[in-house]
């Protein structure tokens, strides 16, 4: 596995996204010669636990995140965001955690949209939108730099590439950018070599600036 980048995207004061900027976002992708591999689509999932007898909910993790994406399809991962805690767990742990009825799902956010291809670059567009809905919440990017694994020495690589796209991006006039928040992987035990657990921490750090952003958007039309 290559290295990831998660970016996602800041809306200007007062703006929000639409399906027009995704699309102008998309179209710089196939400027710069991106081949369109097809689609793609990672769920992200918030679980609450379900406290029968409140002794017992200090025992419990006030929440966790759950997450699937389509470079693993047979796994499912786990984040616990305040013990930092992240796990890689069979598909089927979903089913199980089901008939225990310790914690109920309570919101899915869908990240879907169109794969591309650019030499040694692999880069995923799509939307944000909570599961059975077409409101878009949000935009984001995966840019993965496929022959290195280590995060430090692809840093500059990605890097370079991201400032280049940003710069043909800039050029479209739209209102926003995008923004990449590398979390601190040692605090969840992860090392330079980088996984699927690397992405699935990034997502759930997305998803926070997501609410974010949402909500100081709410704020100001207040």
């Amino acid at each position: 596995m290559g290295v990831k980048w998660v970016l996602h995207w800041h809306p200007n004061a007062g703006n929000t996204v639409n399906t027009q900027i995704m699309n102008e976002i998309s179209q710089c992708v196939e400027n710069l010669n991106g081949v369109k591999e097809g689609r793609w689509k990672s769920v992200l999932t918030f679980y609450k636990p379900i406290t029968r007898d409140q002794a017992m909910a200090a025992e419990y993790p006030r929440d966790y995140l759950g997450f699937s994406i389509p470079d693993q399809p047979d796994k499912y991962y786990f984040i616990i965001r305040g013990q930092r805690i992240v796990l890689e767990a069979d598909l089927s742990i979903q089913t199980i955690m089901d008939k225990l009825q310790s914690y109920k799902s309570r919101v899915s956010l869908n990240f879907e949209g169109i794969q591309y291809q650019l030499g040694d670059f692999q880069v995923r567009v799509g939307k944000v939108a909570p599961s059975h809905s077409e409101t878009m919440r949000g935009i984001v990017m995966e840019v993965e730099y496929l022959p290195i694994s280590s995060i430090e020495k692809s840093r500059q690589i990605l890097q370079d590439f991201v400032d280049i796209w940003k710069d043909t991006l800039s050029k479209r006039l739209l209102p926003g950018h995008f923004i990449h928040i590398e979390p601190n992987f040692g605090e969840y035990g992860l090392t330079d070599q980088y996984t699927a657990e690397h992405t699935a921490v990034q997502y759930a750090t997305v998803m926070a600036q997501l609410i974010a952003t949402v909500q100081t958007t709410q704020a100001i039309r207040n």
